[in-house]
């Protein structure tokens, strides 16, 4: 079965070589090979999870080396692979919702031009977040991280002919290397340190290194992870990625490039259980962007921005319990699950109403659409009761879990990630009930579009509705069918450990908080646009809600400190190097110049100057010698 490995990635790496190098000969299949080939890997994981389910708990890792990429003294680099549960969780979410997001853009992108290209990044996007995930060492996983990099730059970008877009995909791109520098310095703080970068031989040693080595190593990791899965403080680039077609938000945002974060802080697990100051500042992150990501979604009035904002919190979850150690490693990759479910729902749904709506993304110019869109009412409907936490559906599960695991942290700190986590609850509850209100509820508010025609809305086709049925399922079954006598907890703590921490109250008393501030959010939010008039053009609205339009001011924060004092570094770069640098160059070769000017004098090749100084220095001496008799 190792084997079989490398043809998770080989399938749609196949595919983007073929859909991108063949020409417009392929522009009529091109949609339905690369489908075919992001199938194909699944097909490939769901065997692969079949064999592993069939071996004991203790011996369910595969390992699969091809090649030595690097063989040089001292220095071992190899493509190889390594398949275990935390590995498998992530091969068959990301070539499920992957596939089923090929599928339903079969029919959202079916008059653009370009559709196979489109398909072509697609499978390349798959390729390289499977790389990184199947890695056996950190370098390799560096390869895949940066292939993401690439593949969410060329999607987000796609529609390269509208400025915003561009500008959205440089954003995201440059944005990204800041973190992508926290993971090269940690890989080359663990090969100076335990001389390879493989994962076992540095996750085995990582209690044998210093103290600072380690904290290093770690906020090194978190950094990166930052920019992955944009958390605070370089979350910006995340909701102008909205730019891209709506498929690529749904990809990102559930499948492959926001989990990348939290997938790298799980697998090195064993690194932040040795450092706690770096756990701390994993959890303030979380926490941070939790709180962040929730007040920036209740604003959005553009449905795409504020299920970005609502991507944001939620990935704040899953970091906060990634930073919680052992007693929140299994809740924070349930949750990425479940999530994976109802936000690729959520997002297609969102693609499903613009469908419908001549792309109008404003949620102020929607109303009443669930008479006229029924399955992506129900569907869209199901992924919103499971983010909010409604009993029973998969977020409650997930969700609830981080919350119990984070009053576990005991003590002040766990009474404050506790309350964090129930406000982060309450705020989801109320913008997402936002976003259900607006679209599907209350008065028509349509306006026509830039042509001037009023739109019509109606469902999708059966390739978009398809993917959003299957994906409801899962933001229906997928938290409970793992809570089932922990079915979940025990399939990954081989890998990740585990641990029930200190918890103050009982997880009955958390449940009902949780359902409680649930309801309260829904409770607040349809009082505010449910049984009032919704004006098609948004209120000026308090200084936090002008703040939250904006981002709470990150861009401009990032103009101010990032560009503005870039440029003044600049300048004063600039200037030192023109007085002082080449000051002290210029300096020298004009004195240099002046002196040899000088002393060129001496020697002009003129006969009679030579015979003038012969005389005059002949005459010196005889006056010096008559001189010195006559004293």
């Amino acid at each position: 079965m190792e084997n079989l490995i490398a043809l998770l990635i080989a399938a749609p790496l196949f595919g983007a070589a073929v859909l991108l190098c063949g020409g417009r000969r392929l522009d009529r299949a091109g949609h339905w090979i690369g489908t075919a080939l992001a199938a194909a890997s699944f097909v490939v994981g769901a065997v692969l999870f079949a064999d592993m389910l069939g071996r004991p708990a203790d011996d369910r890792l595969l390992h699969q080396k091809l090649f030595s990429w690097i063989p040089v003294e001292g220095f071992q680099a190899d493509i190889a692979f390594q398949l275990d549960q935390l590995s498998m969780t992530f091969v068959l979410l990301i070539t499920g919702v992957g596939t089923l997001i090929h599928i339903y853009s079969i029919g959202y992108m079916e008059h653009d031009e370009r559709r196979r290209r489109f398909f072509g990044y697609l499978n390349l996007f798959l390729a390289a977040m499977l790389l990184l995930v199947l890695a056996d060492n950190y370098l390799l996983l560096y390869f895949g991280w940066e292939g993401v990099g690439l593949a969410s730059y060329l999607l987000i970008g796609f529609w390269q002919h509208k400025p915003s877009a561009a500008t959205a995909a440089k954003k995201a791109f440059l944005v990204n290397r800041v973190g992508d520098i926290g993971l090269s310095i940690a890989i080359m703080l663990m090969f100076t340190t335990f001389g390879t970068f493989a994962f076992t031989p540095v996750l085995a040693s990582a209690d044998e290194a210093s103290s600072a080595t380690v904290t290093g190593i770690g906020l090194m990791l978190l950094l990166a992870a930052c920019g992955k899965s944009a958390q605070v403080p370089l979350q910006s680039w995340l909701g102008d990625a909205m730019e891209g077609p709506t498929p690529v938000s749904a990809l990102i945002h559930a499948a492959t490039m926001v989990t990348a974060g939290v997938y790298l802080i799980v697998r090195s697990g064993t690194i932040f259980n040795a450092s706690p100051d770096a756990q701390l500042v994993v959890v303030i992150v979380g926490a941070v962007t939790l709180l962040f990501g929730a007040i920036v979604g209740c604003a959005k009035d553009d449905i795409k921005k504020a299920l970005a904002g609502s991507t944001m919190s939620q990935i704040g979850y899953m970091i906060l319990a990634a930073g919680l150690g052992p007693i929140g490693y299994v809740f924070a990759i349930m949750h990425l699950v479940t999530h994976g479910f109802f936000k690729a729902g959520l997002f297609l749904g969102a693609g499903s109403v613009m469908h419908g709506m001549n792309d109008e993304v404003d949620m102020r110019k929607y109303g009443g659409l669930r008479t006229y869109m029924p399955v992506t009412f129900v569907t869209f409907g199901l992924g919103y009761l499971a983010i909010i936490g409604f009993p029973g559906l998969s977020g409650f599960f997930s969700k609830d879990m981080i919350i119990e695991a984070a009053f576990a942290k005991g003590g002040t700190e766990g009474w404050i990630l506790g309350g964090v986590t129930l406000l982060g609850a309450a705020i989801t509850a109320f913008y997402m009930t936002r976003v259900m209100v607006l679209t599907f509820f209350g008065e028509k508010r349509w306006q026509p579009d830039e042509k001037g025609e009023l739109p019509h809305p109606h469902e999708s086709p059966k390739t978009m509705t398809i993917p959003m049925i299957v994906l409801a399922f899962g933001s229906v079954f997928a938290g409970g069918f793992f809570s089932i006598g922990d079915r979940f907890l025990h399939w990954l703590a081989p890998v990740t450990g585990e641990s029930h921490g200190n918890p103050p109250v009982s997880a009955l008393t958390v449940t009902v908080s949780t359902v409680v501030v649930m309801v309260v959010g829904v409770g607040i939010a349809w009082a505010m646009y449910g049984r009032r008039p919704v004006p098609v053009t948004a209120p000026r609205g308090s200084l936090l809600t002008r703040a939250a339009r904006r981002d709470l001011l990150q861009d401009d924060f990032n103009h101010v400190v990032l560009v503005r004092g870039g440029e003044h570094l600049t300048r004063s770069l600039v200037y030192v190097d023109h007085t002082l640098v080449d000051g002290v160059v210029n300096g020298t070769a004009a004195s240099v110049g002046g002196l040899s000017g000088r002393l060129r004098k001496l020697q002009n090749g003129y006969v009679r100057s030579y015979a003038v100084s012969m005389f005059g220095g002949t005459a010196v001496l005889i006056a010096a010698t008559l001189l010195m008799r006559a004293v």
